[in-house]
């Protein structure tokens, strides 16, 4: 009982100071309940682990005992986010309290094996990190298909299929020298936006990336939703087209491409799909889009009524004058609508989430308690 109790102790006082850095030790016991003198015990169990360190003290009028802030040893573990496309690949490390220490947008080696590619990711990830290797503890690793409630299987992803049903995340530990995780790259990229962009303080929200495919990651009260195959949010894969067609080759790229030279034009970008002066046939080709994606906007809609869609991707760079329009057509539709803005992080989102995911293992192995995880790191 008395070793249970220093353990609640220990995750509640590492996580008031995580959020609320630096900080006192009166104000650790004020926000925590906690006694001054367990709390001192407490901090100072942290500080002889090296987790917490002082930082400075504070200049105080009245007598008595000086106030000394305190900090968490941020470099003490790095962890790294990696989010693999089919054509280029993010990467960021991250320290202890979310600060990003190095980030890099490379073009993914798209001929190789999932062997390889593994080894390829092991690489940059050592080539960013520098100096930092050795305090390498935890990684993720957003991906453009269905992961599996493990992180380790990959299906459905059409745009990689050498990942398919691979090793690839097993070969990718081996290769790191430490476990290893994966999730959707629209997951993560909302995981991101939560804690650093356009979500932000917005528990209940929808990410929707639009580019060389369709992802969506979908969260309720702070915790993204994971099936146990991976397929929350697949929306795209709604068979909602003429004779079936999934929704996901009416807007992405290579189905706007696509579609374009069935009606015989070839278009050398999918932005030209959405210019003011398309001739007729992309115009009608921009009306089906749209249609497709208010089908996509009200299956994201229904689905946990956010409060917020955020929208990614290189497509939906092309819709800045659109999204109140959207708004209008979803409330004519459904009597509501959620607000529709457009991702802050840009291409690093999957790579930022990829990185609060894998502090998120961390703080869970420094026993930071599950319900603690929505706002960290703050």
């Amino acid at each position: 009982m008395v070793h249970d109790t220093r353990d609640i102790n220990r995750t509640t006082v590492l996580a008031e100071l995580l959020r609320h850095r630096p900080i006192t030790r009166k104000q650790l016991a004020d926000l925590t309940g906690i006694s001054a003198a367990t709390v001192t015990r407490t901090i100072d169990q942290l500080i002889a682990d090296g987790i917490v360190h002082e930082v400075s003290e504070l200049v105080s009028e009245q007598r008595g005992r000086r106030a000394v802030l305190l900090d968490v040893v941020a470099p003490r573990s790095v962890v790294t986010g990696i989010d693999l496309g089919a054509s280029n690949t993010r990467i960021v490390t991250a320290d202890l309290v979310g600060g990003i220490r190095a980030q890099v947008s490379l073009p993914t080696p798209q001929e190789a094996g999932p062997d390889a590619l593994a080894a390829w990711v092991a690489d940059e990830v050592a080539r960013l990190a520098g100096p930092d290797r050795p305090h390498l503890r935890s990684a993720y690793v957003g991906l453009p298909g269905a992961v599996s409630s493990d992180g380790r299987t990959i299906t459905n992803a059409p745009n990689m299929p050498q990942l398919e049903r691979s090793e690839f995340i097993a070969t990718l530990s081996d290769a790191l020298g430490f476990p290893v995780a994966g999730d959707n790259d629209a997951n993560l990229a909302l995981l991101g936006e939560q804690h650093f962009g356009a979500a932000r303080g917005v528990p209940t929200a929808v990410m929707i990336t639009i580019g060389a495919g369709l992802g969506a990651g979908v969260a309720v009260d702070g915790r993204i939703l994971r099936g146990k195959r991976g397929v929350v949010g697949e929306f795209g894969q709604l068979p909602a087209g003429p004779l079936g067609t999934r929704l996901e080759l009416m807007v992405t790229g290579p189905g706007l491409t696509h579609l374009a030279a069935e009606s015989g034009i070839r278009i050398d970008s999918p932005a030209e799909v959405f210019a003011h002066d398309a001739p007729q046939p992309l115009r009608a080709l921009r009306a089906h889009f749209d249609q497709a994606l208010l089908i996509v906007l009200t299956a994201a809609t229904v689905s946990c009524e956010p409060e917020l869609i955020v929208l990614g991707g290189g497509v939906s760079a092309s819709l800045a004058d659109d999204l109140e329009r959207y708004e209008t057509m979803l409330t004519h539709h459904l009597g509501v609508a959620p607000r529709l803005v457009f991702s802050t992080l840009g291409e690093y989102a999957g790579a930022h989430g990829a990185a609060v995911a894998a502090l998120h293992d961390r703080y869970r192995a420094l026993g930071v308690r599950e319900t603690e995880l929505a706002t960290l790191p703050a």
